[in-house]
């Protein structure tokens, strides 16, 4: 572990995570099982862009654009069978290589952490035990607690529970549904490449700037967080 003079917190004092695609290794399994959830009942199967494009937003939000031309009244057969394929694959989901490491030296520097999710919270819970670490995060916010991304309101409500202010905190994520939640939200945002949208997409959104790896979002946060 680093000297912690290394991470110092210097410009920001709230760092909030996205979960899919930024922390946990999951964009290809939620891809499929919606891509899955889609034939079966049907309907036109969106391609891997179409289905990684709406990691990130809650459940409802995500059928709506993944299958616009289902019927209302089919939206939650949908959403069973999309949990059904999930769910039979999630224990396998792991972080990504270094981002426990990360997230230790992180709280040991003196920084408040947080985790912003389009899952559930039943289903971050789940993923948080699984792992091991519930206990490194200060506050956490999930889509079925309020208004989803890119609705300011989580990013909103987690710093108010924490106490701190837009200009000290800093939202990490993958998709373009993150950096807008933290413009909306007044705070800075600061994208990964390694998840759901693509490099291009991301850079389009204004964020701080954009990492390839959790190796290059170590050194981005220790040289300007």
């Amino acid at each position: 572990m680093p000297e912690l003079a290394e991470f110092l917190p210097r410009r920001f004092r709230f760092v909030v995570f996205d979960w899919d695609g930024t922390l946990a290794d999951s964009t290809a399994l939620i891809a499929d099982s919606l891509q899955q959830a889609c034939r079966e009942l049907g309907e036109p199967v969106p391609d891997d862009a179409d289905a990684r494009f709406v990691i990130g937003l809650g459940l409802a939000d995500a059928i709506r654009r993944v299958a616009p031309g289902l019927d209302r009244s089919r939206h939650r057969d949908l959403a069973e069978r999309y949990r059904h394929h999930y769910l039979t694959r999630d224990s396998g989901i792991a972080l990504f290589a270094g981002a426990g490491e990360l997230l230790a030296e992180l709280g040991a520097a003196g920084f408040l952490l947080g985790v912003a999710t389009g899952k559930t919270r039943a289903g971050l819970e789940r993923a948080l035990a699984q792992h091991g670490i519930a206990s490194r995060f200060d506050a956490t916010r999930c889509a079925d607690e309020g208004r989803p991304k890119p609705h300011p309101d989580m990013l909103l409500r987690l710093m108010e529970r924490v106490g701190v202010e837009p200009r000290e905190t800093l939202m990490i994520g993958d998709t373009t549904h993150d950096i807008e939640l933290a413009r909306s939200a007044g705070a800075a945002a600061l994208a990964v490449a390694y998840g759901a949208h693509t490099s291009a997409g991301l850079a389009e959104q204004g964020a701080l700037a954009t990492v390839g790896s959790i190796a290059e979002l170590r050194a981005w946060l220790r040289a300007h967080a």
